[in-house]
């Protein structure tokens, strides 16, 4: 049963829907990307669900009950990470995370006790001690997740994390996400960087214009809107009897060569590629490399909505 299940939701302002009629589950140890520009209704989308916007239509199930915006017993089941930093800059991290411990219902001793706990997930226990106001962007991000993680959530709720920060930052962020989903938290995560998407989510929404426009692995959405592998070939000599070879394979859709390279498309690389190796061994060519691109989620996101992701 999954986790997190949203069902037609929908919210408008005035004659603007911002969200219209979305719909998705997330399992226990699953993360759930919701891709999609600024303004494409990400943030909306999850507010609802946290419990901040009241929703005009549809129904939000957390752990198999009906949720609202007045349930507190299903948002105890939520760790929210906002987009906007909410940490108090004068405060340190330790303390940081004893308020909002407390806040969550703690006992001043569970209070302590989880905030070690966190300091350590997070990477920042030699820097417990220190004012937050003197971190970097990237070490007040992950107190920001940090300070989500306190209640141990079932369903964590990440909005756009890695907004400004650093590089080694952004992959601590990611290896923290990753430990979650692995303890069995669902993960739901909003980004408008696609290769956030790629790396970390096992599903991914395409969300524009308030509307779910697909859903899947990236496999199943490049195969739902049709593109095609690519198989890069490079070898020595003998290439207009390599390309007479791959054309006569029933896989090959086209293959066009330049120079010492010949490039190939077909449905699924990953199963053609031991046939077109064998054949091209078998007329005694010589390969040099072996590229296999596969399609990604920025030419889904071009073919279902029209326009690349950051426009």
């Amino acid at each position: 049963m999954p986790f997190l299940e949203v069902e037609g939701i929908s919210k408008s302002y005035g004659s603007t829907k911002v969200v219209d009629n979305v719909s998705f589950s997330i399992a226990e140890g699953e993360t759930y990307g919701l891709l999609g520009p600024n303004g494409a209704g990400k943030t909306t989308t999850i507010s609802i669900i946290v419990g901040i916007l009241q929703r005009d239509s549809g129904s939000i199930r957390i752990n198999g009950k009906e949720h609202s915006v007045t349930d507190k017993a299903s948002k105890a089941h939520i760790g929210f990470v906002p987009q906007q930093l909410a940490v108090y800059p004068d405060l340190s991290a330790v303390d940081n995370l004893r308020f909002f411990a407390r806040l969550y219902g703690l006992s001043r001793a569970d209070a302590r006790r989880r905030s070690e706990e966190v300091l350590e997930v997070i990477g920042l226990s030699d820097r417990a001690g220190e004012t937050v106001s003197a971190f970097s962007g990237g070490m007040a991000r992950r107190l920001n997740i940090g300070i989500g993680l306190l209640n141990r959530p079932g369903l964590l709720i990440l909005d756009e994390p890695t907004v400004g920060v650093d590089p080694q930052s952004r992959n601590a962020i990611f290896e923290n996400v990753k430990k979650q989903t692995g303890e069995g938290v669902a993960v739901l995560y909003t980004t408008h960087y696609m290769e956030e998407a790629e790396r970390l989510c096992d599903r991914v929404g395409v969300i524009d214009g308030g509307q779910i426009k697909a859903e899947g692995t990236q496999r199943e959405l490049v195969s739902a809107v049709g593109e095609d592998d690519t198989i890069v070939l490079r070898m020595d000599g003998g290439r207009e009897s390599a390309i007479r070879t791959l054309e006569a394979l029933p896989e090959t859709k086209q293959v066009s060569g330049e120079g010492s390279e010949i490039t190939m498309l077909v449905a699924d690389a990953r199963a053609v590629l031991p046939q077109v190796l064998d054949s091209l061994t078998q007329t005694g060519t010589v390969l040099r490399s072996v590229e296999v691109r596969e399609p990604d989620l920025e030419a889904v996101f071009l073919h279902l909505t029209g326009k690349a992701l950051r426009d």
